[in-house]
This record gives structure tokens, sequence and C-alpha cells, in this order.
């Protein structure tokens, strides 16, 4: 499954892997730590945001000298969104290792943040494309826009269905939006076919992120790389809390650890069993299968090549994940 979804571009995604571990521009080498800093959490992941960049930039006339520093761009934006994140949550670890805030301090986690930002719209703008630094511009607002969303609906119990999708488009599916439709864009694809690699990428977020809150019960910290029900409790109601909301309205362990009652261990161990053990596990992946569906049916206008057959692969992989 790997060589599929990774195959036809695997050259070209490894030398943005290369551009984004040897990272070290003249700005801020003059300060201590500043390498180990970017070391810590440059060119690790899965780099699926630049991954969708190249496969979206392979339906029509590919150009590297464009795509490769978009792709450099979308990684890097999705980087410090996460060092962000970790400083905001003030979480320990990130990807099994420890985060630029448990190292260096919140303070200066949130301010490399703000220097990822400024770096990955410097490789946006590399494209020498308008369409693509305003598109760069506009899922970085999105981003923002849903993280606010985020920490104003935090321990709040009073919410549904659209208001965490409305969050999670935000903060995750328009930056894989972003990616296919920057890739496609920059590739001289026409119009239709733009929208369609940007429904697309955007779909793809939504099934990836509600698969990522479902593994947040039902994975070990070893494969998630952080602590298992983490998002529950920075107090975020993703699609398996929220269900837990709704199929037990009255008492229940996500209402008793927002309210702060009963012990906090218990309280999560009780929402983790609800999850394996009641139909909310499948109806949680059902919902992400049918938005990876849905990323799918509109690749059939595609062009027939390798990145297609790919973004196949890679849409059913999102279901199956286990980090």
């Amino acid at each position: 499954m790997k060589d599929i979804i990774y195959g036809p571009v695997s050259h070209d995604l490894e030398r943005v892997k290369n551009k984004l571990c040897s990272f070290s521009p003249a700005g801020i080498t003059n300060f201590p730590d500043s390498e180990k800093m970017l070391g810590q959490i440059l060119g690790g992941g899965k780099l699926l945001r630049p991954l969708l960049v190249l496969h979206s930039g392979s339906f029509y006339t590919y150009l590297p000298d464009k795509l490769l520093p978009m792709a450099t761009s979308a990684e890097m934006l999705h980087v410090a969104t996460l060092v962000h994140d970790d400083a905001i949550d003030k979480a320990d670890t990130r990807r099994g290792k420890p985060t630029i805030n448990s190292i260096w301090g919140s303070d200066k986690a949130i301010v490399l943040g703000d220097y990822l930002f400024a770096c990955a719209a410097e490789f946006a703008a590399e494209t020498e494309s308008l369409r693509a630094v305003k598109l760069f511009a506009g899922a970085l607002a999105s981003i923002s826009t849903g993280e606010l969303r985020q920490s104003f609906s935090a321990f709040n119990m009073v919410q549904g269905y659209d208001q965490y999708l409305k969050r999670i488009i935000g903060k995750t599916a328009s930056l894989f939006a972003m990616a296919t439709e920057t890739g496609a864009a920059l590739s001289g694809a026409p119009e239709e076919s733009v929208q369609v690699l940007k429904d697309y990428g955007m779909n793809l977020g939504i099934a990836f992120q509600i698969m990522d809150d479902v593994l947040d019960f039902t994975g070990t910290e070893e494969e998630l790389g952080k602590p298992v029900a983490s998002d529950l409790l920075q107090g975020t109601v993703t699609l398996p809390s929220l269900k837990i909301l709704e199929r037990y309205p009255g008492d229940n362990p996500v209402t008793r650890l927002f309210e702060k009652k009963g012990n906090v261990a218990n309280n999560i161990a009780e929402a983790i069993s609800l999850v394996k053990t009641t139909p909310i596990l499948e109806e949680c992946i059902e919902t992400a299968l049918g938005y990876s569906r849905t990323a799918c049916k509109g690749l059939e206008a595609l062009p027939a090549n390798p990145s297609k057959e790919s973004l196949y692969a890679l849409a059913d992989s999102m279901v199956k994940r286990r980090n």
C-alpha cells in the first residue's frame, strides 16, 4: 500500500524531506539551540501535505520548480501549527519525541512557530504564483479560526456535529484542501479539475481528522506518539465524545470529566471503554469512510495516471490507519 501511495512522487518527496531536514535559515542560526529546535520538529511524520501537493500537480504539467517549494511550504505550515498546538496544550510529546515547549518553554515555542509560519510563506512565494500565496494565506486564516473555535468551545458540552465539523475543517481539512488546490493550479489544470482536487483534499482532511479523533480513544501511546485521550483531557469535544454525550445525556464520563466530578483517570478509562464497546466506534469509522468515499468519487473525472491510483489508495488508508 505504501508503495502505491508514495511511489509515483517518492523521488521529489525525498527532496522535500531533505530540504526540511537541512533547513537552516541565516536569520535564526545565530541564536542558541536554534538548529536543535529545528531538527527536533522538521523532516518527520508522514509528509501527507507535501505528498498531496505533488500528486495533485501530476495530472497535467508537472513543474518541480513550483511544486517542490509549495510542498515544502505546506509541510512547514503544518509543523508550525503543531508547535503552537503543543505550546497551547502544554503537551510533553509529539510523534514520540519531546515537544519544543517541553524542552525550551512555551514562550520560545510560540515564537518559533511564528518564525516557521513566515518561512512557510516565503516558500509559497517561491512559486511566483499569486494564487498559491493567496491560498496559503487563506489556509492560515482558516487554521487560526479553527484553533479559536476549539479554544472557545473547550469543556463546553452544548455543541453539535456542525460545530465539530466547522472546527476540524478549519484546523485540519483546510490545509489538505490548500495542498491539493495549489498543486493542481500550479500544474495548469483546468478549473474543473482544480475544484475536483480541492474537494478531494477537503473530504480527505475531514476523514483524516475523524480517524485521528477515534484513535485518541482506541490507540496506544506508542502508536500515537502522545498520551491517549489527550483531546478529552484538554476539553476538546471530538466525534467520539460528542456521541457519548448524545447517547448518554444524563450521567456519563465526559460530563463528569468536564464538570470536574469523580476521578479523572476513571472517567477517561470509562469514556474509552464506552467508545470501544458500543456502536460509537463503528459509527465514527463509518462517518470517516463516507468522507473518504466522497473524496474518491470526484477523482473519476481526472485523467488516468499513477497519481490517481495513489490518491485512491491514500483515501482508503485513512480509515485503516493506526497512527
